[in-house]
């Protein structure tokens, strides 16, 4: 009798230790984008979803999350595969390669200042209107990651270390899609590149060279590079309009672009406007990545540009092939798009696998 009623009594008290422990509360610490200078005053504040607000516990699992093949089929391949911080957040291939060594039909879009894409349509044909929808693409991409997410969940929650970061980074260790999304967009849109020379020579901080003044009068030319209508101006520190145009490359298509996403005929063959940020390191050009070098890119616009029913009214001078600049404009318009290189975006180690 008496030992069982030592049995109960440890039992009850473990019953009691159990129930009286503290709850793990854990709270969010909220995070402002660090805004570049060059941006203020010149364009809108970005745009961060009221339901994803960035924190940094989201931030931190987001980074991990975007550098960890766990999320593949076979925990080969992660979006830091295909956006490395070394190629301006691109991989330097025509096509990337997926899981089981698929290519992707094309050629990986930069990754950085996505924050700031007022239109919310992302990706070459603009299928995605979040970044959270285009991460979630990606994890079940029979070319990219090939996984599906009930198989990532299940890899998540077996992992030693994600119950807490989800936990963290959401105040349970409940793991789900919509919060994996949601970590990684929070990392994507603190990936930012607003520091390069050119946004220096603005700021009165760096003197360019005359080939470099040269290059962006011949940029800004409408009868010499005529660049400014798809890529903006110094107004405009993105480099982008964001916008899809078809900048008369091919006479017939065997990617339809925009089209596959509004159906329309029109819109055969328009590809979103890059950024011309970075450039040194973004390699090769155009939603096929058909263009090694800035001077391919640059020789298709001043004697390459060809006919279509949808090339865009902005290619003024297709008629004619292109601007047809001289050998020393060339020189010098390229000189100043080096300059929109952003050394340190390249060698910030917030960006970095930890």
């Amino acid at each position: 009798m008496k030992l069982q009623l030592f049995f109960i009594a440890v039992v009850l008290l473990m019953y009691s230790c159990k129930k009286d422990k503290p709850k793990v509360i854990y709270e969010q610490t909220p995070v402002e984008l660090k805004i570049p200078e060059i941006f203020k005053d010149r364009i809108l504040p970005p745009i961060v979803p009221q339901d994803n607000p960035l924190t940094k516990e989201g931030i931190v699992l987001g980074k991990r999350l975007f550098h960890d093949p766990i999320l593949s089929e076979d925990h080969t391949v992660a979006c830091a595969s295909c956006h490395r911080q070394s190629s301006g957040f691109t991989n330097n291939q025509q096509f990337a390669t997926g899981v089981n060594q698929t290519k992707v039909k094309r050629n990986t879009i930069p990754l950085f200042n996505v924050a700031w894409n007022y239109y919310e349509q992302y990706a070459w044909d603009g299928h995605a209107n979040s970044i959270e929808i285009v991460a979630e693409h990606t994890i079940t991409d029979p070319l990219e990651m090939h996984n599906t997410w009930e198989n990532a969940i299940e890899d998540l929650k077996s992992d030693s270390e994600y119950p807490e970061l989800f936990a963290r980074a959401f105040g349970d260790d409940k793991i789900t899609k919509e919060r994996a999304t949601k970590a990684i967009a929070q990392f994507i849109r603190t990936i930012i590149s607003g520091n390069s020379k050119f946004d220096k020579y603005l700021l009165g901080e760096a003197e360019l060279t005359y080939d470099e003044r040269m290059g962006y009068q011949i940029f800004e030319a409408e009868e010499k590079g005529d660049c400014f209508h798809c890529h903006g101006s110094i107004e405009n520190p993105l480099w982008t309009d964001n916008r899809f145009h078809n900048n008369g490359m091919d006479t017939e298509f065997d990617d339809y672009g925009l089209e596959y996403v509004t159906g329309l005929k029109s819109d055969r063959g328009k590809f979103k406007t890059p950024t011309l940020r970075n450039l040194k390191y973004t390699a090769p050009y155009m939603h096929d990545g058909r263009f090694k070098t800035i001077d391919d890119v640059i020789n298709h616009y001043s004697e390459g540009l060809v006919f279509s029913s949808t090339i865009d009214p902005l290619m003024k001078s297709a008629y004619k092939g292109g601007v047809h600049l001289s050998d020393k404009e060339k020189k010098q318009l390229k000189a100043f798009l080096l300059t929109l290189s952003d050394e340190e975006m390249i060698n910030n180690s917030e960006y970095e696998q930890e």
